[in-house]
Parts: structure tokens; sequence; C-alpha cells
């Protein structure tokens, strides 16, 4: 049986289109989710509350199941954050990278397809990484930044449910869902 080589090559060239779609995506998504959170809370300051950038490191580490990769992710995005903002280099660089190593670590011990538990995971990372933030500011730069435990806890509850149809319109744009 012979195959034709026109549907082979054609076949190739669409995938590699796909490939080259999704590396644009892979670095396109936290370009945008770090803009919007440095520039959209200077217009609506309520929309400071939303950590789209660490939301975006999740859904690439808990899809992706790869622990080097999310960690290299989320210190990529991390990093990138602290040098368009005001924070100290390196301070969202270690607290993303760590979100996304022990997210990739969860996404193989858990059904994360599931929205209950996608919502339960971006809550607890959330919180995770806030309390992070809050510890190595204390520990590395000696300033003492507030820390509100309630405060923490009800923005992680609006940060995962932002994250449930976050994840699925990040999904559809990446081809998976």
């Amino acid at each position: 049986m012979r195959v034709d080589s026109d549907l082979v090559t054609g076949g190739l060239r669409g995938r590699r289109a796909e490939a080259r779609l999704e590396k644009a995506t892979f670095v396109a998504v936290p370009l945008a989710a770090i803009l919007f959170q440095v520039y959209v809370p200077l217009l609506v300051p309520y929309l400071g509350y939303l950590e789209l950038p660490l939301l975006v490191v999740l859904f690439f580490a808990l899809t992706r199941r790869r622990l080097t990769a999310s960690l290299l992710y989320g210190a990529a995005v991390g990093l990138l954050q602290d040098a368009l903002s005001h924070n100290p280099i390196g301070m969202f660089g270690i607290a993303k990278t760590l979100s996304g190593y022990f997210a990739a670590a969860a996404s193989i011990r858990f059904d994360v397809e599931n929205p209950v538990v996608r919502f339960l995971l971006a809550f607890f990372f959330y919180f995770f990484h806030q309390f992070l933030y809050w510890a190595l500011i204390q520990a590395l730069l000696a300033q003492p930044p507030g820390f509100s435990l309630q405060q923490a806890l009800i923005l992680g509850l609006l940060n995962g449910a932002v994250a449930v149809p976050l994840f699925q319109v990040l999904a559809k744009l990446m081809g998976r869902g």
C-alpha cells in the first residue's frame, strides 16, 4: 500500500505549525498575564487581587505534569514579573518556581481535569505562593510586610474561582480542550 507523499508532508507541516503556535502561546499567555498584573490594577485597583501569572504557571504545571519544565517555567514567569514590577528581582521568581514544581508534582497524584480539584489546587497554591512570598520578604530582605491570614484565604477563594474558567479557556487556546 502506497501513501501519497503530499498527505504525509502536509500532515507534518500541519503538526509543525501547531507546535509553533503552541510555543508562541507558551510565551504570549504569561506575558499577557504579567502585563495585566502590572498595568490593569492602575486603572481598576480591585483587579490587582488576581494573581494571573501564578494561575498561568499552575495551568501549565497541571496540564504538562513535568516537574523540571514546570520549575523552569515558574522561574521564568516569576523573574519576568519581578522585572516588570516594582518588586525586588527574584522574590516572585522563587515563589513561582516552587509553586510550579509542587503543582506539577500534585498533578501526578490528582485528577486535575476535575473542576473541583482545579479550584482546590488553585486555592491552595495561591495561599502557598502568598505565604512563601511573605516568608521570603522577611527572611531575605528583613522587611516586615503585612500578612493577613483572612485576606489570603479570601483572595485564595477568588483566585480559585477565576482559575476554573481560565483553565478551560487556556486549554482551548492550547488546543487541548
